[in-house]
């Protein structure tokens, strides 16, 4: 910082830079509080910032199992403990762990890195993410499961239902856990465990990290009515739409060539 200034005091008038503007940037460069900020930011450039242990969520429960016999005894324990039980702040210890558990420096630069091929690619999925979502019991998800590799993925994602409108979640995650618990590869007990649960849903996920694809605008005219409660072949009649011959429908997915998802009616 003080080579700029001592740049400016030298700074030719051939360069164009009117005086009274040389003055304005002197004093603000000068300014006690600027000079501060500076000096902080070198600081911090030349201290490495490390976790000061990365199994803090281990250590909250072994807290929890010695305080938990005192919560009828006072009411300050009592309110600690449904702190450090509330699956927000546990999620959030979780997150410290694993991040603080793994190296990110940043590996040496390749010349395959700049390939266009390779950056269409997926990035090899090695980060799990928590994240949460509050709902009421009953209330539909708007997500369908399928195993893959023993494992329960993201298949489709309704449009307009709740995961949807959120963003949260897209085809191709993997869900490790629900509240803390591992689900298993039953997409079944998967969705009637999802539906049941009420009030706030802690989810561990392994992202899928595609690329969103811009979805084409599509239009259909109806040439047949149709109801999905009559239908026998449909999953949830309660996804369906009715609609009637004549009336147009965009479509938002086609993924699945037998069940087109519908964004809305047209007229």
């Amino acid at each position: 910082m003080q080579q700029v200034l001592d740049n400016l005091t030298d700074l030719p008038t051939s360069t164009g830079a009117e005086e009274i503007d040389l003055i304005f940037l002197k004093g603000i460069m000068e300014n006690p509080i600027v000079r501060s900020l500076a000096k902080a930011h070198e600081r911090l450039e030349d201290s490495k910032l490390e976790a000061v242990s990365d199994n803090n969520l281990e250590l909250v429960n072994e807290i929890l199992e010695d305080i938990s016999p005192l919560v009828n005894k006072d009411e300050n324990i009592a309110e600690l403990v449904g702190i450090l039980k509330e699956p927000h702040f546990q999620s959030l210890l979780e997150a410290h762990d694993i991040v603080a558990s793994k190296c990110y420096d940043s590996p040496p630069s390749s010349p395959e890195v700049n390939n266009a091929s390779v950056n269409n690619q997926i990035v090899p999925v090695d980060a799990i993410r928590i994240l949460g979502i509050h709902k009421r019991a009953g209330e539909p998800l708007g997500v369908t499961f399928r195993v893959e590799n023993n494992d329960l993925v993201i298949a489709r994602i309704l449009h307009g239902g709740m995961i949807d409108r959120q963003g949260l979640l897209h085809v191709g995650d993997i869900i490790k856990e629900v509240n803390g618990h591992e689900v298993g590869n039953n997409p079944k007990e998967l969705q009637e465990l999802l539906k049941n649960i009420s009030g706030s849903v802690t989810l561990k996920i392994l992202p899928s990290y595609r690329d969103a694809v811009i979805p084409q605008q599509v239009f259909v005219k109806c040439h047949f009515d149709y109801n999905p409660y009559n239908d026998n072949l449909i999953p949830c009649k309660e996804a369906g739409l009715k609609f009637s011959k004549g009336e147009i429908l965009q479509i938002v997915n086609r993924e699945d060539p037998n069940w087109w998802q519908v964004g809305k009616k047209i007229f």
